[in-house]
């Protein structure tokens, strides 16, 4: 999700070149990585009147953090009774309520900072590839019960008067969930930051790093900066450098396509601003862009990066699949970008040793997880709060290396064939209902 000619770098507003480190420099916090994560932490402590200085080995926004869904909603890479499991109902309930604070820090910060840009717009449907209304509706009300959320259930000819697919039956409306440009976000994010007195570094890749004692260092190719704290937050790019990090996540590709303008077409399948995911693991997800005129389409996951050709054809096939009235709507663009996943599929969120935090592994599921990250390791440096603490039971264990990613990729076929073999038994099941 790095290229130049993408949808997203086209219709980025804030074209600002930010120089690499030069020389040797000072600061109070050192954050490495300009993306979601780091961002939102450099701007929390900015705003707390600390000096802070972010290197960025790309560009502000570089990969998925910059040219992702644009997705805004609660929860995490896994599911409720998953972190329960492990951590207990009273903690998955705390946890899951960070979740909707990060839906609310995007959403104030850009009301706060005024980012038209961003485009924001609410709603969110997710909906079922196959017949299981009351599993729905019981999570509704469960959630509302546990969180005082509402969630809106739709039936399937609510789904389909909306959505014009057979594939899709029962769903659930977000009223409070939102979709966004996310890198117009990033960027304004960036210039708020530098405001306040921040600095930002792009094409500032650490090399070399110090992070023993009191005084940290980091040694980019041109230059040195030195801080008492430094945040690591560099998702599915970090590199042996921090090599704790490294050997605790999985770098998963992820695939993205935009259209053609044909907003008559478009509106003949999606008949909604919403944007739209299924339930299946790595399911699709889209929503219309450039004010209804495009379609943005993505999905799937794989341990490695596909050609942009190969990806294109994979989603067009889902899309189609999805929508036959579609089989005309030409690809523009496609691009694919590292995501960080930990085994448990939780955010790794903490303080690696005295000084030094680290803010990553977001598995897809970052504009809220990376939101409420930043502020909570913004206000433990800052000695607030110890809220980062309840992400203590997900930490830096080994992820597997190459054993992991082919666990990883075993693991996310044998999730695509229990998709296939319901959503299969679904349509026999409506075949002989007809």
């Amino acid at each position: 999700m790095a290229y130049p000619d993408t949808y997203y770098a086209r219709t980025m507003t804030d074209r600002k070149l930010r120089p690499p480190l030069r020389g040797e420099a000072h600061c109070d916090v050192a954050v490495v990585g300009g993306g979601l994560a780091g961002l939102t932490t450099a701007l929390q402590l900015s705003r707390s009147g600390l000096r802070v200085a972010v290197l960025e080995a790309q560009v502000v926004g570089f990969g998925a953090s910059g040219r992702n869904g644009g997705f805004v909603t609660p929860g995490f890479a896994t599911g409720g009774d998953t972190i329960a499991a492990r951590v207990g109902k009273e903690a998955a309930r705390q946890l899951h309520r960070l979740s909707i604070e990060g839906v609310e820090f995007v959403r104030h910060t850009i009301e706060a900072l005024d980012i038209s840009a961003a485009k924001p717009r609410d709603g969110l449907v997710s909906v079922l590839r196959y017949d299981d209304g009351d599993a729905l509706k019981a999570y509704a009300d469960q959630t509302a019960r546990d969180h005082g959320y509402e969630l809106q259930y739709l039936r399937r000819e609510d789904v389909r008067s909306v959505l014009k697919s057979a594939r899709y039956y029962q769903g659930l409306r977000d009223p409070k969930a939102f979709h966004i440009h996310p890198l117009n976000y990033l960027r304004s994010v960036a210039d708020e930051i530098e405001r306040l007195g921040g600095s930002i570094h792009e094409s500032s890749e650490v090399v070399q790093c110090d992070l023993s004692g009191s005084q940290k260092m980091l040694r980019t190719r041109e230059g040195t900066l030195r801080a008492t704290r430094v945040v690591l937050a560099t998702g599915g790019y970090t590199g042996p450098v921090f090599s704790q990090l490294h050997r605790a996540f999985l770098p998963i590709a992820t695939y993205v396509m935009i259209s053609e303008p044909a907003p008559r077409l478009i509106a003949q399948a999606v008949a909604t601003t919403d944007a739209v995911g299924d339930n299946r693991r790595a399911g699709d997800y889209y929503r219309l862009v450039d004010g209804g005129n495009r379609l943005l389409w993505g999905g799937r996951i794989t341990t490695r990066a596909a050609s942009a050709d190969a990806l294109a054809r994979e989603l067009r096939r889902e899309m189609v699949g999805t929508y036959p009235q579609l089989a005309g709507l030409k690809t523009e663009l496609a691009w694919s970008g590292l995501m960080s996943y930990a085994r448990h599929l939780m955010p790794q969120i903490g303080e690696l040793q005295p000084g030094v935090w680290y803010c990553t592994a977001f598995g897809g599921h970052g504009l809220n997880t990376t939101a409420i990250a930043g502020k909570v390791v913004a206000e433990g440096i800052l000695g607030v709060s110890d809220r980062y603490r309840q992400f203590a039971p997900f930490g830096l264990s080994w992820a597997g290396g190459a054993a992991g990613l082919a666990a990883a990729q075993l693991t996310y076929w044998k999730l695509q064939a229990q998709d296939w073999w319901r959503e299969r038994h679904a349509a026999t099941k409506d075949k002989v209902t007809a």
